[in-house]
């Protein structure tokens, strides 16, 4: 590999869809210019995307900085559903999507024709370390257990996660390839049951029907603060608070990853617009309310927006092309 491998994707991973009227019409007593805003989350109910968008909610109802705030669901093919809802938008000011890497990848192995080229970036919220866990009955003790296990005995073992192509499969295979598992038979190897949903993949990791499983750290911390799940390994640079286990690189991993989760409009909203959704996530994210959520949900601040964030995700769709190049899941 090129070194270790350092990709801010998020997942778990992209699409919160925040609403924001713009022109006399749309200008309000919230005093952002932003009324009934709508929040898209392409995905199912309680995974990291879900979360990042009602964490959005609630912190935009307590400050006050939009008129209202509703969230709907729209899962399906790892954000790309939602995604596609969106593009067909339009007149689109008033939803914002959560988006993030998992939404990066999801477009690549899906080949969706819906783009994030062809949406609207406002800005990037959070990021998140990743988590490798395996129920607490399991006989792997370590996450060198597990991936060794894997090499030897390929799809006898089931890797649960988010949806394909996104934060969580992408570091199932840069881990078996840093194995020295070939990029071409990294298909073959890797048992990855992908799920749309937190909820789903945490429901099949303590009903037994999987071996192990890889998310965001705060989807699985409460089942492993309660000894349901035990932690192998978190995957960013340094341990994480609370969670007894070593980073990939303590393992013995040159691999590092950190997902991201942001949002993004419609394509054609206008620039009154955009510059209304950009003011509203960047007062928000000023409040003391939104810091109280990154801190409930344990989410580092990596807050970029408008044009900063439209250049980082041009740069993270090329990197995200070349990693998933790099790992056989897409030609």
């Amino acid at each position: 590999m090129r070194g270790p491998i350092r990709v801010a994707i998020g997942a778990v991973a992209l699409a919160t869809v925040l609403a924001a009227c713009g022109g006399s019409d749309s200008t309000t007593d919230s005093g952002s210019g932003v009324e009934d805003l709508s929040i898209m989350v392409p995905a199912d109910p309680g995974g990291g995307w879900d979360q990042t968008g009602r964490a959005f909610q609630k912190a935009l109802d307590e400050t006050g900085l939009a008129g209202g705030a509703e969230v709907t669901n729209v899962g399906g093919a790892g954000g790309t559903v939602g995604l596609a809802q969106l593009a067909n938008q339009r007149g689109g000011g008033t939803t914002l999507m959560v988006t993030g890497l998992v939404m990066v990848g999801a477009v690549e192995t899906n080949q969706s024709q819906a783009r994030l080229e062809d949406t609207t970036p406002i800005a990037r919220l959070t990021s998140e370390d990743l988590i490798v866990v395996v129920p607490a009955e399991s006989p792997y003790q370590t996450v060198n257990d597990l991936v060794d296990d894997i090499v030897a005995t390929g799809k006898d073992v089931a890797v649960t996660g988010g949806s394909a192509g996104g934060a969580d499969h992408i570091l199932a295979g840069l881990l078996l390839k840093d194995a020295g598992v070939p990029a071409e038979e990294l298909i073959d190897t890797l048992n990855y049951i992908a799920y749309s949903g937190g909820g789903e993949s945490l429901a099949a990791l303590l009903g037994g029907q999987v071996d192990a499983g890889i998310s965001g750290v705060g989807e699985y911390s409460e089942q492993v603060a309660a000894g349901e799940l035990r932690a192998l390994a978190v995957s960013g640079p340094e341990r994480v608070e609370g969670i007894d286990a070593p980073t990939l690189t303590e393992a013995g991993y040159d691999v590092e990853l950190t997902n991201w989760r942001g949002l993004v409009a419609s394509g054609d909203i206008s620039d009154d617009d955009r510059a209304a959704l950009v003011d509203l996530v960047t007062d928000l994210h000023g409040s003391e309310e939104w810091k109280a959520e990154l801190e409930r949900a344990g989410w580092g601040d990596t807050f970029l927006a408008g044009d900063e964030f439209d250049a980082f995700l041009d740069e993270e769709i090329s990197s995200v092309q070349d990693v998933l190049r790099d790992i056989g899941l897409v030609q």
